[in-house]
């Protein structure tokens, strides 16, 4: 299973972007998926989440401008990222855990980061 992240870049406080990650493989189907963050120096963290029904939470520091979206038929996670913040700088991950075969075994997996600036 490869998970493919795309869509950072540089953009000014206030400005939007909308990151996506595919997953592609042996792939039966994707339980929950996720955004992480690691900025430079700190400890990743979770961004937001979401589950195969569509169920969500977000940090707190994301809340109000930050919505997490799937599309279960492309086995795809989205990112749209409003009101940008310089503190919202870092490389941002995507996650997956997958069903990978009919005996429910399942993986973990991780996309390579794609990094996210935001200027002041």
């Amino acid at each position: 299973v490869q998970l493919q992240a795309s869509g950072g870049g540089l953009v000014q406080a206030g400005g939007s972007l909308r990151l996506s990650c595919a997953a592609s493989g042996t792939i039966f189907s994707i339980n929950g998926m996720g955004w992480y963050r690691q900025p430079l120096g700190k400890q990743r963290e979770l961004v937001a989440a979401i589950s195969r029904g569509g169920s969500t939470n977000y940090a707190d520091s994301v809340k109000g401008r930050f919505d997490i979206s799937r599309d279960n038929a492309k086995n795809t996670v989205y990112l749209q990222m409003n009101s940008l913040k310089p503190e919202d700088t870092a490389v941002y991950y995507c996650n997956a855990n997958v069903l990978v075969d009919r005996w429910y075994n399942t993986g973990d997996y991780w996309g390579q980061g794609t990094l996210v600036t935001v200027s002041s």
